[in-house]
C-alpha cells in the first residue's frame, strides 16, 4: 500500500531565506498546487491524505470542501505554520472538524519537529506522522526511532518512509533531485520489506519555485518544480499502479492496523 499525503499550509517558507511574502499570495500559493495536485490525484484514481492548518483551511474553506467532495481525509497540520502551542493541538482539531463536517484524527506536526505525545493523546488523535527517521542536517537526528510504524503514548506513530539499512528518506526532496528510475527503485525496495510507503508532499511544489529574487530558494528546493513535479508525481503513480500497487487513505490504513492489533 502506498500513503500519499500532502500537507496544506499556508506557504511560509521564503521565511526561512529572509525573503517577504503576503499572507494572501502564501495561500494563492497553496492553493495552486494544491488544485493540482487534486487533478493529479482525480485523474489516476486515487484518493489521498491532506494535513491542512487550520489557518488556511478557514481563509479557504472551498478548498477544503473540494477535498472532502473527492473523497480524501483531512487531517491536522496545527492551527498555523509558523507558531505552535500545546492548546493549538485540539483547536486546529475542533476547527477542521466544523469545516469538513469529518472526525479528523491524525496529526503532523509542521516542518516535522517534535511533538508532546501526551498531549497529541490528550487532543484525541489516533495517529501522528511527525517522524522523518533520518539524519537530516540541522534539522533533526532520528536514527534512533523506528522505520515503520509503531505505538507510542497510545498513539499510532506512522514515521515517513525511509530505506532500510541506510535510511535514505523518500521524501519531498528525494522526489526532486533523485533520478526516478533510482527513487523507483528505492520505493520497491522500501515496500518490500515494510509492505507500504509514507510518502509527503507540500502544494508549493507543483508551482514554480525557480524565482529567486522572490524566494532565494537553493537549487535542489527549485529543482523539477511546478508542471515539471506534476510530471514526475503523475509518472510515479501510473509506474507504482501498473506494478500492482494499492492507494489509499492514512485513516483507512490505521483502521487495517487496529483491526490486526486486536486479533
Amino acid at each position: 500500500m502506498i500513503l500519499l499525503s500532502f500537507d496544506i499550509e499556508e506557504f511560509d517558507m521564503p521565511f526561512e531565506y529572509n525573503k517577504e511574502l503576503s499572507f494572501p499570495e502564501q495561500l494563492a500559493v497553496s492553493t495552486e498546487g494544491t488544485n493540482k495536485i487534486l487533478n493529479i490525484l482525480k485523474q489516476a484514481g486515487v484518493k489521498a491524505t491532506f494535513y491542512c492548518t487550520a489557518n488556511y483551511a478557514q481563509h479557504k474553506p472551498e478548498v477544503i470542501n473540494d477535498i472532502i467532495a473527492q473523497g480524501h481525509e483531512v487531517a491536522s497540520h496545527g492551527y498555523y505554520h509558523s507558531d505552535f502551542k500545546p492548546e493549538h493541538l485540539i483547536q486546529s482539531k475542533l476547527k477542521l472538524e466544523e469545516l469538513t463536517g469529518k472526525p479528523v484524527i491524525g496529526y503532523r506536526m509542521a516542518r516535522m519537529m517534535p511533538v508532546d505525545e501526551k498531549e497529541i493523546e490528550k487532543a484525541g488523535y489516533v495517529y501522528n506522522s511527525s517522524i522523518n527517521p533520518t539524519w537530516l542536517p540541522g534539522r533533526y537526528n532520528n536514527f534512533s526511532k523506528p522505520r515503520r510504524w509503531f505505538y507510542y503514548q497510545n498513539v499510532l506513530q506512522l514515521p515517513s518512509s525511509v530505506s532500510p539499512l541506510i535510511r535514505f528518506p523518500l521524501f519531498w526532496l528525494s522526489f526532486h533531485n533523485l533520478p526516478m528510475g533510482l527513487l523507483k527503485w528505492f520505493s520497491k525496495t522500501t515496500h518490500r520489506k515494510d509492505g507500504y510507503l509514507n510518502l509527503y508532499f507540500h502544494p508549493w511544489e507543483f508551482t514554480d519555485l525557480n524565482k529567486p529574487e522572490k524566494y532565494g530558494f537553493p537549487g535542489y528546493v527549485t529543482k523539477n518544480t511546478g508542471d515539471a513535479f506534476v510530471k514526475r508525481l503523475t509518472d510515479f503513480i501510473a509506474w507504482a499502479q501498473s506494478k500492482g500497487y494499492v492507494f489509499d487513505r492514512t485513516d483507512n490504513f490505521v483502521k487495517k492496523i487496529q483491526i490486526e492489533s486486536e486479533k
